[in-house]
């Protein structure tokens, strides 16, 4: 079973070498507080050309991404809508940028 933490470290920049123009796109740094079982603080910033993502939280985020690891692993496996997470409070945007969620799930997706 993935942990939130496979898919930052792991799966999140394999996506990024692959699709660069998400990166692009996204060209921001968002924080990524996983709470529960294997939770952390992860800091992706869109902004570099690559190691995209550390462990912690740096710089000052354009936006704080906030869910389980539980829900965070759902999402990823598309077991569980990532709208339909954000209505039911599990899945957390602070600020919520509709835009920047928009292409954080195409990242994710």
């Amino acid at each position: 079973m993935a942990s939130a933490q496979d898919i930052i470290e792991n799966d999140i920049p394999g996506v990024l070498k692959e699709k660069p123009e998400l990166a692009k796109d996204i060209n921001s740094v968002i924080h990524f507080n996983i709470t529960g079982d294997n939770g952390g603080t992860w800091t992706l910033d869109c902004t570099r050309s690559d190691n995209w993502v550390t462990k912690g939280a740096e710089g000052s985020p354009k936006m704080t991404v906030t869910v389980s690891n539980d829900d965070f692993v759902k999402i990823r496996a598309k077991q569980l809508n990532a709208q339909m997470a954000a209505m039911q409070g599990k899945l957390k945007f602070k600020p919520m940028d509709m835009g920047l969620a928009m292409k954080l799930a195409k990242l994710l997706g």
